[in-house]
């Protein structure tokens, strides 16, 4: 009996210490960096909620790196959260003020905010790091335009298309600004180039058709032009739509005259009916107010 009890008397086990490994500093930052490259990847994928919430863990694990502060930025503001964005983008600039990018996606902000001269002034300074980045002249070239500077917007537009090969948005800009400067058939030159590159896009279809129902070139093929460009991209029914896209005033006047066309008013009917559908739905999913302040 005594042996039996001296058995269960004896010391208890110590209890299990659970093992927790803490990563160390280098394999943090190892993997700060990983994901902040799923978080670009992510972002060029257009999932805004995955890459925002990527980013911010990045910027989490390694709160020194500018370029996950400026990935979380770019997200912020293509979700439309400008005051967080903004905090993000100084954060970048306070640890890489000689990032292109930082101010690149400052003039962004600008450009949302309609201060054009400022955006300006933001382009010019990354270009003054990154001279060879043909987006950034063509940004360039939207912030001159909308300052009423059609000489500089051309010759950036110009630059944007001389940096970057089949840069047809650059090409269909500078028609853009050719037929607001009265000069249509050069516009049309650059509309039809811009199509070359990529007969898919809208834009400089039913610009050029527009440019040629004015004219008087008023066929079948004109028309049909236009029916491609509504279907391929309703919301260029709205003039509104138009604007925002830098149409001028010009532009848009022709492209009324060719509304008033009997043979497009079904296609007209159709994409003012998909273009009220979409606003709705981009109403409806858009970032509350008191979100766009939301702490990173």
């Amino acid at each position: 009996m005594a042996a039996s009890l001296g058995c269960c008397l004896a010391a208890p086990v110590s209890a299990l210490v659970p093992y927790v490994y803490i990563p160390k500093g280098q394999e943090l930052e190892a993997s700060a960096l990983s994901i902040a490259q799923v978080a670009a990847q992510v972002l060029q994928t257009g999932q805004l909620e995955d890459a925002t919430s990527l980013a911010g863990l990045s910027v989490r694990l390694l709160p020194s790196n500018p370029q996950a502060w400026l990935l979380l930025a770019e997200a912020r503001l293509r979700s439309g959260e400008s005051a967080a964005a903004r905090e993000a983008l100084a954060q970048a600039k306070l640890l890489d003020s000689e990032n292109s990018g930082v101010w690149f996606a400052e003039a962004s902000l600008a450009m949302a905010d309609d201060d054009f001269a400022t955006a300006e002034t933001l382009i010019r300074s990354g270009l003054a790091l990154d001279p060879e980045n043909g987006n950034a002249y063509f940004d360039l070239g939207n912030a001159l335009f909308l300052q009423g500077e059609g000489e500089e917007a051309l010759a950036a537009f110009q630059e944007a298309a001389a940096k970057q090969d089949n840069f047809w948005a650059a090409i269909n800009n500078q028609g853009l600004v050719l037929y607001e400067a009265d000069q249509p058939e050069a516009a049309m030159e650059r509309w039809r180039q811009a199509i070359a590159i990529d007969d898919q896009v809208a834009e400089p279809a039913l610009a050029l058709a527009a440019a040629l129902y004015n004219q008087g070139d008023q066929g079948e093929s004109t028309i049909g032009m236009a029916i491609r460009a509504l279907d391929q991209e309703p919301e260029y029914v709205e003039e509104e739509f138009q604007e925002s896209q830098l149409w001028g005033e010009k532009l848009r006047v022709a492209t009324r005259h060719l509304f008033t066309d009997s043979r497009l008013q079904n296609t007209l009917k159709r994409a003012r009916a998909i273009a009220r559908l979409r606003r709705l739905e981009q109403e409806r999913i858009a970032p509350l107010p008191e979100e766009n302040g939301a702490p990173l």
